[in-house]
Protein backbone atom coordinates (compact mmCIF):
# COMPACT_ATOMS: atom_id res chain seq x y z
CA UNK A 1 0.00 0.00 0.00
CA UNK A 2 2.89 2.34 0.70
CA UNK A 3 4.35 1.76 -2.75
CA UNK A 4 0.94 2.26 -4.37
CA UNK A 5 0.45 5.45 -2.34
CA UNK A 6 3.79 6.84 -3.53
CA UNK A 7 3.08 6.13 -7.20
CA UNK A 8 -0.46 7.53 -7.09
CA UNK A 9 0.68 10.65 -5.23
CA UNK A 10 3.42 11.23 -7.80
CA UNK A 11 0.93 10.89 -10.67
CA UNK A 12 -1.41 13.37 -9.03
CA UNK A 13 1.44 15.81 -8.49
CA UNK A 14 2.69 15.53 -12.07
CA UNK A 15 -0.81 16.03 -13.49
CA UNK A 16 -1.33 19.12 -11.35
CA UNK A 17 2.07 20.50 -12.30
CA UNK A 18 1.30 19.97 -15.99
CA UNK A 19 -1.97 21.87 -15.59
CA UNK A 20 -0.19 24.77 -13.90
CA UNK A 21 2.48 24.79 -16.62
CA UNK A 22 -0.14 24.73 -19.38
CA UNK A 23 -1.71 27.81 -17.83
CA UNK A 24 1.67 29.55 -17.86
CA UNK A 25 4.72 28.34 -19.78
CA UNK A 26 4.86 24.68 -20.94
CA UNK A 27 8.67 24.82 -20.59
CA UNK A 28 8.19 25.23 -16.81
CA UNK A 29 6.68 21.78 -16.26
CA UNK A 30 8.87 19.67 -13.93
CA UNK A 31 9.77 16.97 -16.46
CA UNK A 32 10.65 19.53 -19.13
CA UNK A 33 12.58 21.79 -16.76
CA UNK A 34 14.54 18.94 -15.19
CA UNK A 35 15.12 17.41 -18.63
CA UNK A 36 16.50 20.69 -19.94
CA UNK A 37 18.82 20.96 -16.95
CA UNK A 38 19.99 17.38 -17.49
CA UNK A 39 20.76 18.22 -21.13
CA UNK A 40 22.74 21.28 -20.03
CA UNK A 41 24.76 19.34 -17.46
CA UNK A 42 25.36 16.23 -19.56
CA UNK A 43 29.00 15.88 -20.67
CA UNK A 44 29.53 16.29 -24.40
CA UNK A 45 30.73 12.71 -24.83
CA UNK A 46 27.57 11.33 -23.20
CA UNK A 47 25.34 13.61 -25.26
CA UNK A 48 27.01 12.53 -28.51
CA UNK A 49 26.66 8.88 -27.48
CA UNK A 50 22.93 9.41 -26.89
CA UNK A 51 22.50 11.03 -30.31
CA UNK A 52 24.33 8.13 -31.98
CA UNK A 53 22.31 5.54 -30.10
CA UNK A 54 18.83 7.08 -30.13
CA UNK A 55 19.00 9.55 -33.02
CA UNK A 56 16.15 12.06 -33.08
CA UNK A 57 14.34 10.00 -30.39
CA UNK A 58 16.84 11.15 -27.77
CA UNK A 59 14.35 13.60 -26.21
CA UNK A 60 11.69 10.90 -25.89
CA UNK A 61 14.19 8.56 -24.25
CA UNK A 62 15.28 11.32 -21.86
CA UNK A 63 11.68 12.03 -20.87
CA UNK A 64 10.95 8.34 -20.30
CA UNK A 65 14.14 8.01 -18.29
CA UNK A 66 13.14 10.90 -16.02
CA UNK A 67 9.70 9.36 -15.50
CA UNK A 68 11.28 5.98 -14.67
CA UNK A 69 13.52 7.60 -12.05
CA UNK A 70 10.54 9.49 -10.63
CA UNK A 71 8.56 6.23 -10.43
CA UNK A 72 11.36 4.55 -8.46
CA UNK A 73 11.67 7.54 -6.14
CA UNK A 74 7.88 7.62 -5.70
CA UNK A 75 7.86 3.97 -4.60
CA UNK A 76 10.69 4.62 -2.15
CA UNK A 77 8.90 7.69 -0.79
CA UNK A 78 5.67 5.74 -0.36
CA UNK A 79 7.47 3.00 1.59
CA UNK A 80 9.11 5.64 3.76
CA UNK A 81 5.75 7.32 4.37
CA UNK A 82 4.29 4.17 5.93
CA UNK A 83 7.11 4.20 8.49
CA UNK A 84 7.73 7.93 8.92
CA UNK A 85 5.16 10.15 7.22
CA UNK A 86 6.72 13.56 8.11
CA UNK A 87 10.03 12.52 6.54
CA UNK A 88 8.28 11.36 3.37
CA UNK A 89 6.38 14.64 3.12
CA UNK A 90 9.68 16.51 3.50
CA UNK A 91 11.19 14.40 0.69
CA UNK A 92 8.19 15.24 -1.52
CA UNK A 93 8.76 18.92 -0.84
CA UNK A 94 12.39 18.44 -1.77
CA UNK A 95 11.37 17.01 -5.16
CA UNK A 96 9.23 20.09 -5.73
CA UNK A 97 12.15 22.34 -4.81
CA UNK A 98 14.41 20.56 -7.31
CA UNK A 99 11.82 21.04 -10.06
CA UNK A 100 11.31 24.70 -9.16
CA UNK A 101 15.05 25.42 -9.14
CA UNK A 102 15.44 23.63 -12.48
CA UNK A 103 12.63 25.75 -13.97
CA UNK A 104 14.14 28.97 -12.60
CA UNK A 105 17.55 28.08 -14.05
CA UNK A 106 16.21 27.86 -17.61
CA UNK A 107 16.78 30.74 -20.05
CA UNK A 108 13.99 33.32 -20.16
CA UNK A 109 12.64 32.06 -16.81
CA UNK A 110 10.66 34.21 -14.36
CA UNK A 111 9.54 33.56 -10.78
CA UNK A 112 6.23 32.21 -12.11
CA UNK A 113 8.10 29.23 -13.59
CA UNK A 114 8.58 27.89 -10.05
CA UNK A 115 4.80 27.54 -9.59
CA UNK A 116 4.16 24.29 -11.51
CA UNK A 117 6.68 22.28 -9.48
CA UNK A 118 5.48 23.91 -6.25
CA UNK A 119 1.84 23.11 -7.03
CA UNK A 120 2.79 19.56 -7.98
CA UNK A 121 4.70 19.05 -4.72
CA UNK A 122 1.82 20.35 -2.61
CA UNK A 123 -0.74 18.14 -4.37
CA UNK A 124 1.55 15.12 -4.18
CA UNK A 125 2.18 15.67 -0.47
CA UNK A 126 -1.54 16.03 0.21
CA UNK A 127 -2.45 12.87 -1.69
CA UNK A 128 0.39 10.94 -0.03
CA UNK A 129 -0.83 11.99 3.40
CA UNK A 130 -4.41 11.03 2.54
CA UNK A 131 -3.51 7.60 1.13
CA UNK A 132 -0.97 6.62 3.77
CA UNK A 133 -3.37 7.64 6.55
CA UNK A 134 -6.01 5.41 4.95
CA UNK A 135 -3.52 2.58 4.49
CA UNK A 136 -2.52 2.65 8.14
CA UNK A 137 -6.10 1.79 9.13
CA UNK A 138 -5.79 -1.63 7.48
CA UNK A 139 -4.00 -4.70 8.80
CA UNK A 140 -0.83 -5.94 7.08
CA UNK A 141 -1.32 -8.54 4.37
CA UNK A 142 -1.53 -12.05 5.85
CA UNK A 143 -2.71 -10.88 9.27
CA UNK A 144 -6.11 -12.05 10.54
CA UNK A 145 -8.77 -9.72 9.21
CA UNK A 146 -12.16 -8.74 10.41
CA UNK A 147 -15.04 -7.21 8.52
CA UNK A 148 -13.81 -3.69 9.38
CA UNK A 149 -10.37 -4.45 7.92
CA UNK A 150 -11.89 -5.57 4.62
CA UNK A 151 -13.97 -2.43 4.49
CA UNK A 152 -10.86 -0.33 5.15
CA UNK A 153 -9.04 -2.04 2.29
CA UNK A 154 -11.97 -1.43 -0.01
CA UNK A 155 -12.06 2.22 1.07
CA UNK A 156 -8.33 2.48 0.32
CA UNK A 157 -8.88 0.93 -3.12
CA UNK A 158 -11.77 3.27 -3.87
CA UNK A 159 -9.66 6.22 -2.75
CA UNK A 160 -6.83 5.15 -5.06
CA UNK A 161 -9.24 4.82 -7.97
CA UNK A 162 -10.78 8.22 -7.20
CA UNK A 163 -7.37 9.92 -7.08
CA UNK A 164 -6.31 8.24 -10.33
CA UNK A 165 -9.53 9.32 -12.02
CA UNK A 166 -9.11 12.88 -10.78
CA UNK A 167 -5.48 12.89 -11.94
CA UNK A 168 -6.51 11.66 -15.35
CA UNK A 169 -9.10 14.42 -15.56
CA UNK A 170 -6.51 17.02 -14.56
CA UNK A 171 -4.07 15.60 -17.11
CA UNK A 172 -6.67 15.78 -19.88
CA UNK A 173 -7.47 19.34 -18.83
CA UNK A 174 -3.77 20.22 -18.95
CA UNK A 175 -3.49 18.76 -22.43
CA UNK A 176 -6.53 20.67 -23.67
CA UNK A 177 -5.36 23.90 -22.04
CA UNK A 178 -1.92 23.44 -23.62
CA UNK A 179 -3.55 22.84 -26.99
CA UNK A 180 -5.67 25.95 -26.49
CA UNK A 181 -2.56 27.92 -25.54
CA UNK A 182 -0.87 26.94 -28.79
CA UNK A 183 -4.06 27.37 -30.84
CA UNK A 184 -3.24 30.99 -31.68
CA UNK A 185 0.17 29.95 -32.97
CA UNK A 186 -1.31 27.08 -34.97
CA UNK A 187 -3.96 29.38 -36.42
CA UNK A 188 -1.37 32.04 -37.29
CA UNK A 189 0.64 29.47 -39.23
CA UNK A 190 -2.47 28.26 -41.02
CA UNK A 191 -3.27 31.84 -42.04
CA UNK A 192 0.28 32.69 -43.06
CA UNK A 193 0.87 32.86 -46.80
CA UNK A 194 4.41 32.81 -48.11
CA UNK A 195 5.26 35.98 -50.03
CA UNK A 196 6.16 35.69 -53.67
CA UNK A 197 9.98 35.78 -53.90
CA UNK A 198 11.56 38.94 -55.29
CA UNK A 199 14.50 36.77 -56.35
CA UNK A 200 13.17 33.25 -57.02
CA UNK A 201 15.52 30.28 -57.08
CA UNK A 202 15.90 28.67 -60.49
CA UNK A 203 14.31 25.24 -60.90
CA UNK A 204 16.38 22.34 -59.64
CA UNK A 205 18.50 21.52 -62.70
CA UNK A 206 17.80 18.40 -64.70
CA UNK A 207 20.11 15.62 -63.62
CA UNK A 208 20.56 16.88 -60.04
CA UNK A 209 18.35 14.03 -58.80
CA UNK A 210 19.87 10.77 -60.07
CA UNK A 211 16.82 8.74 -58.95
CA UNK A 212 18.87 5.74 -57.90
CA UNK A 213 16.93 3.19 -55.79
CA UNK A 214 18.02 3.55 -52.18
CA UNK A 215 19.11 7.16 -52.67
CA UNK A 216 16.83 9.80 -51.17
CA UNK A 217 15.39 12.72 -53.17
CA UNK A 218 17.56 15.73 -53.97
CA UNK A 219 15.32 18.01 -51.88
CA UNK A 220 14.57 16.51 -48.48
CA UNK A 221 10.83 16.52 -47.64
CA UNK A 222 10.04 18.64 -44.57
CA UNK A 223 8.76 15.67 -42.60
CA UNK A 224 12.02 13.78 -43.23
CA UNK A 225 14.38 16.67 -42.49
CA UNK A 226 16.59 15.95 -39.49
CA UNK A 227 15.99 17.75 -36.21
CA UNK A 228 18.69 18.18 -33.55
CA UNK A 229 18.12 20.73 -30.79
CA UNK A 230 17.67 20.96 -27.02
CA UNK A 231 13.96 21.86 -27.01
CA UNK A 232 12.09 19.15 -25.09
CA UNK A 233 8.89 21.06 -25.89
CA UNK A 234 8.77 22.51 -29.41
CA UNK A 235 8.04 26.25 -29.07
CA UNK A 236 4.84 27.31 -30.80
CA UNK A 237 5.21 30.97 -31.61
CA UNK A 238 2.29 33.12 -32.71
CA UNK A 239 3.35 34.79 -35.95
CA UNK A 240 0.97 37.69 -35.26
CA UNK A 241 2.78 38.65 -32.05
CA UNK A 242 6.32 37.68 -33.10
CA UNK A 243 8.98 40.38 -32.85
CA UNK A 244 12.67 40.52 -33.75
CA UNK A 245 15.09 42.91 -32.07
CA UNK A 246 18.46 43.80 -33.65
CA UNK A 247 20.89 45.68 -31.41
CA UNK A 248 24.37 45.63 -29.92
CA UNK A 249 27.90 46.70 -30.67
CA UNK A 250 28.31 48.58 -33.94
CA UNK A 251 24.53 48.91 -34.47
CA UNK A 252 23.84 52.58 -35.25
CA UNK A 253 20.16 52.09 -36.07
CA UNK A 254 18.59 49.44 -33.79
CA UNK A 255 15.62 47.64 -35.33
CA UNK A 256 12.54 46.00 -33.90
CA UNK A 257 10.40 44.29 -36.52
CA UNK A 258 7.25 42.24 -36.68
CA UNK A 259 6.76 39.62 -39.38
CA UNK A 260 4.92 41.96 -41.75
CA UNK A 261 7.68 44.57 -41.48
CA UNK A 262 10.38 41.97 -42.00
CA UNK A 263 8.74 40.64 -45.16
CA UNK A 264 8.29 44.15 -46.56
CA UNK A 265 11.93 43.78 -47.63
CA UNK A 266 13.07 41.83 -50.72
CA UNK A 267 12.43 38.12 -50.29
CA UNK A 268 14.77 35.57 -51.89
CA UNK A 269 14.76 31.84 -52.47
CA UNK A 270 17.87 29.73 -52.19
CA UNK A 271 18.66 26.01 -51.99
CA UNK A 272 20.90 25.16 -49.02
CA UNK A 273 22.05 21.92 -47.42
CA UNK A 274 22.17 22.07 -43.62
CA UNK A 275 24.42 19.83 -41.55
CA UNK A 276 24.62 19.23 -37.81
CA UNK A 277 28.05 19.19 -36.16
CA UNK A 278 26.94 16.02 -34.32
CA UNK A 279 26.78 14.22 -37.65
CA UNK A 280 29.34 11.43 -37.64
CA UNK A 281 30.99 10.28 -40.86
CA UNK A 282 28.18 8.70 -42.89
CA UNK A 283 25.56 10.00 -40.46
CA UNK A 284 21.98 11.08 -41.26
CA UNK A 285 22.03 14.65 -39.89
CA UNK A 286 22.19 16.48 -43.20
CA UNK A 287 19.29 17.67 -45.31
CA UNK A 288 18.73 19.79 -48.41
CA UNK A 289 15.86 22.24 -48.78
CA UNK A 290 14.65 25.29 -50.69
CA UNK A 291 14.51 28.19 -48.24
CA UNK A 292 12.60 31.45 -48.58
CA UNK A 293 13.50 34.52 -46.57
CA UNK A 294 15.12 37.93 -46.22
CA UNK A 295 18.86 38.41 -46.65
CA UNK A 296 20.38 38.77 -43.20
CA UNK A 297 23.39 40.73 -44.45
CA UNK A 298 21.14 43.41 -45.95
CA UNK A 299 19.21 43.66 -42.69
CA UNK A 300 22.41 44.17 -40.68
CA UNK A 301 23.58 46.86 -43.09
CA UNK A 302 20.23 48.57 -42.64
CA UNK A 303 20.98 48.59 -38.89
CA UNK A 304 24.31 50.28 -39.60
CA UNK A 305 26.49 47.21 -39.04
CA UNK A 306 29.81 46.88 -40.86
CA UNK A 307 31.70 43.58 -41.10
CA UNK A 308 35.16 43.41 -39.48
CA UNK A 309 36.82 43.51 -42.92
CA UNK A 310 35.32 46.97 -43.37
CA UNK A 311 36.20 48.28 -39.93
CA UNK A 312 33.23 46.95 -37.98
CA UNK A 313 33.72 46.46 -34.25
CA UNK A 314 31.56 43.34 -33.83
CA UNK A 315 32.75 39.99 -35.17
CA UNK A 316 30.00 37.79 -33.66
CA UNK A 317 26.25 37.83 -34.25
CA UNK A 318 24.48 36.18 -31.31
CA UNK A 319 21.03 34.86 -32.21
CA UNK A 320 18.65 34.09 -29.35
CA UNK A 321 15.59 31.90 -29.71
CA UNK A 322 12.33 32.31 -27.82
CA UNK A 323 13.38 29.50 -25.46
CA UNK A 324 16.70 31.17 -24.66
CA UNK A 325 19.06 29.14 -26.86
CA UNK A 326 22.01 31.25 -28.07
CA UNK A 327 23.95 30.63 -31.28
CA UNK A 328 26.99 32.68 -32.30
CA UNK A 329 27.73 33.29 -35.98
CA UNK A 330 30.68 35.12 -37.57
CA UNK A 331 29.52 38.53 -38.78
CA UNK A 332 31.93 38.28 -41.71
CA UNK A 333 30.27 35.09 -42.96
CA UNK A 334 26.80 36.63 -42.73
CA UNK A 335 27.83 39.74 -44.67
CA UNK A 336 30.25 38.33 -47.28
CA UNK A 337 27.57 37.98 -49.96
CA UNK A 338 26.46 34.40 -49.37
CA UNK A 339 22.73 33.69 -49.09
CA UNK A 340 22.46 34.00 -45.30
CA UNK A 341 18.72 34.20 -44.69
CA UNK A 342 16.13 34.88 -42.06
CA UNK A 343 13.96 32.12 -43.46
CA UNK A 344 10.17 31.87 -43.25
CA UNK A 345 9.61 29.15 -45.86
CA UNK A 346 10.91 25.63 -46.41
CA UNK A 347 10.28 23.73 -49.63
CA UNK A 348 7.42 26.00 -50.61
CA UNK A 349 5.58 25.92 -47.28
CA UNK A 350 5.75 27.94 -44.05
CA UNK A 351 8.39 26.60 -41.69
CA UNK A 352 7.13 23.67 -39.61
CA UNK A 353 7.04 24.44 -35.88
CA UNK A 354 9.78 21.85 -35.31
CA UNK A 355 12.03 23.72 -37.76
CA UNK A 356 11.59 27.20 -36.36
CA UNK A 357 8.28 28.80 -37.37
CA UNK A 358 7.85 31.68 -37.87
CA UNK A 359 11.50 32.73 -38.50
CA UNK A 360 14.84 30.95 -38.34
CA UNK A 361 18.39 31.55 -39.56
CA UNK A 362 20.03 29.69 -42.45
CA UNK A 363 23.70 30.41 -43.23
CA UNK A 364 25.36 28.25 -45.94
CA UNK A 365 28.73 26.73 -45.15
CA UNK A 366 28.54 26.66 -41.34
CA UNK A 367 27.38 23.90 -39.04
CA UNK A 368 23.94 24.44 -37.54
CA UNK A 369 25.15 25.09 -34.00
CA UNK A 370 26.88 28.28 -35.19
CA UNK A 371 24.39 29.41 -37.82
CA UNK A 372 20.89 27.94 -37.77
CA UNK A 373 19.01 29.44 -34.82
CA UNK A 374 15.34 28.40 -34.79
CA UNK A 375 12.38 30.30 -33.29
CA UNK A 376 14.42 33.48 -33.64
CA UNK A 377 13.67 36.37 -31.25
CA UNK A 378 16.80 38.51 -31.01
CA UNK A 379 20.02 39.34 -32.87
CA UNK A 380 22.78 40.96 -30.83
CA UNK A 381 26.11 42.16 -32.20
CA UNK A 382 29.14 41.47 -29.98
CA UNK A 383 32.59 39.84 -30.19
CA UNK A 384 33.82 36.28 -29.80
CA UNK A 385 36.18 37.52 -27.09
CA UNK A 386 33.31 38.97 -25.06
CA UNK A 387 30.70 36.21 -25.26
CA UNK A 388 30.50 32.43 -25.60
CA UNK A 389 27.21 31.06 -26.96
CA UNK A 390 25.47 27.98 -25.56
CA UNK A 391 27.43 25.26 -27.35
CA UNK A 392 30.78 27.03 -27.06
CA UNK A 393 30.40 26.88 -23.27
CA UNK A 394 30.09 23.11 -23.73
CA UNK A 395 33.43 22.43 -25.43
CA UNK A 396 32.49 23.11 -29.07
CA UNK A 397 34.52 25.48 -31.24
CA UNK A 398 33.48 29.14 -31.55
CA UNK A 399 33.50 28.91 -35.34
CA UNK A 400 32.97 25.82 -37.46
CA UNK A 401 33.01 25.59 -41.25
CA UNK A 402 31.28 22.48 -42.63
CA UNK A 403 33.81 19.73 -43.45
CA UNK A 404 33.81 18.09 -46.88
CA UNK A 405 31.98 14.77 -46.69
CA UNK A 406 30.86 11.97 -49.02
CA UNK A 407 28.26 9.52 -47.77
CA UNK A 408 27.33 6.12 -49.18
CA UNK A 409 23.54 5.68 -49.02
CA UNK A 410 23.28 2.49 -51.06
CA UNK A 411 24.11 -0.32 -50.61
CA UNK A 412 23.40 -0.23 -46.89
CA UNK A 413 25.94 -1.50 -44.34
CA UNK A 414 26.11 -5.32 -44.17
CA UNK A 415 23.87 -5.68 -47.22
CA UNK A 416 23.63 -9.13 -48.81
CA UNK A 417 24.07 -8.56 -52.56
CA UNK A 418 23.84 -10.61 -55.71
CA UNK A 419 26.94 -10.68 -57.91
CA UNK A 420 27.01 -8.43 -60.93
CA UNK A 421 26.35 -4.78 -61.51
CA UNK A 422 25.57 -2.83 -58.30
CA UNK A 423 24.88 0.90 -58.11
CA UNK A 424 26.96 2.44 -55.33
CA UNK A 425 25.43 5.88 -54.69
CA UNK A 426 25.16 8.64 -52.14
CA UNK A 427 25.53 12.36 -51.54
CA UNK A 428 28.51 14.65 -50.96
CA UNK A 429 28.59 18.16 -49.53
CA UNK A 430 30.98 21.05 -48.92
CA UNK A 431 28.59 23.95 -48.50
CA UNK A 432 29.68 27.28 -49.99
CA UNK A 433 32.59 25.53 -51.73
CA UNK A 434 30.72 22.98 -53.81
CA UNK A 435 31.68 19.45 -54.84
CA UNK A 436 34.04 18.90 -57.77
CA UNK A 437 34.39 15.10 -57.74
CA UNK A 438 33.59 11.94 -55.79
CA UNK A 439 35.69 8.79 -55.87
CA UNK A 440 34.95 5.25 -54.68
CA UNK A 441 37.25 2.33 -54.01
CA UNK A 442 36.76 -1.32 -53.12
CA UNK A 443 38.88 -3.18 -50.56
CA UNK A 444 41.54 -0.47 -50.47
CA UNK A 445 42.14 -0.64 -54.24
CA UNK A 446 42.52 2.26 -56.66
CA UNK A 447 40.09 5.14 -56.50
CA UNK A 448 37.41 5.14 -59.20
CA UNK A 449 35.55 8.21 -60.49
CA UNK A 450 31.86 8.38 -59.65
CA UNK A 451 29.33 10.15 -61.86
CA UNK A 452 28.03 13.33 -60.27
CA UNK A 453 24.54 14.70 -60.46
CA UNK A 454 24.18 18.18 -61.91
CA UNK A 455 25.26 20.88 -59.45
CA UNK A 456 22.58 23.16 -57.99
CA UNK A 457 25.03 25.86 -56.90
CA UNK A 458 27.78 25.58 -54.31
CA UNK A 459 25.53 25.53 -51.24
CA UNK A 460 23.82 22.17 -51.78
CA UNK A 461 24.93 18.59 -51.74
CA UNK A 462 25.48 16.63 -54.95
CA UNK A 463 24.27 13.15 -55.60
CA UNK A 464 26.70 10.65 -57.10
CA UNK A 465 26.69 7.06 -58.39
CA UNK A 466 29.37 4.53 -59.36
CA UNK A 467 28.60 1.24 -61.17
CA UNK A 468 30.37 -1.62 -59.41
CA UNK A 469 30.83 -5.06 -60.88
CA UNK A 470 30.42 -6.98 -57.64
CA UNK A 471 32.19 -10.29 -57.19
CA UNK A 472 31.45 -12.94 -54.54
CA UNK A 473 32.90 -12.39 -51.07
CA UNK A 474 33.00 -9.76 -48.38
CA UNK A 475 33.99 -6.27 -49.49
CA UNK A 476 34.53 -2.81 -48.08
CA UNK A 477 33.36 0.20 -50.08
CA UNK A 478 34.82 3.65 -49.32
CA UNK A 479 34.02 7.09 -50.73
CA UNK A 480 35.74 10.47 -50.65
CA UNK A 481 34.97 13.87 -52.14
CA UNK A 482 36.94 16.80 -53.50
CA UNK A 483 35.48 20.24 -52.88
CA UNK A 484 35.21 23.12 -55.34
CA UNK A 485 38.55 24.56 -54.23
CA UNK A 486 40.36 21.32 -55.14
CA UNK A 487 40.90 20.11 -51.56
CA UNK A 488 40.44 16.35 -51.14
CA UNK A 489 38.47 15.08 -48.16
CA UNK A 490 40.83 13.78 -45.50
CA UNK A 491 40.85 10.13 -44.55
CA UNK A 492 41.96 10.89 -40.98
CA UNK A 493 39.18 9.74 -38.70
CA UNK A 494 38.18 12.17 -35.94
CA UNK A 495 35.10 12.57 -33.79
CA UNK A 496 32.52 15.32 -33.92
CA UNK A 497 33.96 17.43 -31.08
CA UNK A 498 35.00 20.26 -31.29
CA UNK A 499 34.18 21.25 -34.89
CA UNK A 500 32.89 18.29 -36.87
CA UNK A 501 33.87 14.75 -37.81
CA UNK A 502 36.36 13.81 -40.53
CA UNK A 503 37.24 10.58 -42.34
CA UNK A 504 36.05 8.47 -45.27
CA UNK A 505 32.69 6.75 -45.06
CA UNK A 506 33.03 2.97 -45.39
CA UNK A 507 30.36 0.31 -45.90
CA UNK A 508 30.93 -3.44 -45.53
CA UNK A 509 28.82 -5.71 -47.73
CA UNK A 510 28.63 -9.39 -48.68
CA UNK A 511 28.20 -10.60 -52.27
CA UNK A 512 26.71 -14.07 -52.56
CA UNK A 513 28.51 -16.75 -54.52
CA UNK A 514 27.20 -17.70 -57.96
CA UNK A 515 24.73 -20.59 -57.97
Amino acid sequence: MGAVSGIVAALAGLASAQLAAAAGRPEASPVTAVGGTVVDLTPVAVREWAIRLFGTSDKLVLGLGILAVLAALAVATGLLAVRHLPAALAVTGGFGLVGALAALSRPEASWRDALPSSVGALVSAGVLYLLVTAARRTRPAGAPQGRADSMDRRRFGRLVVAVLAASAGVGIGARRLGAHGSADATASRARFRLPRPTVPAPPVPAGADLRVPGLGPFLTPNQDFYRVDTALVVPRVDADTWRLRIHGEGVTRPLELDLRQLLARPVVEHDVTLTCVSNEVGGPYAGNARWLGVRLGDLLREAGVRPPSQGGTADQLVARSVDGMTIGTPVEAVMDGRAALLAVGMNGRPLPFAHGFPVRMVVPGLYGYVSACKWLAELRLTTFAAYDAYWVRRSWAQQAVVKTQARIDTPRPYADLSPGRVAVAGVAWAQHRGIERVQVRVDGGPWQEARLGTADGVDTWRQWVWPWQATPGRHRLEARATDGTGVVQTGVRTGTVPDGATGWHAVDVTVRALG
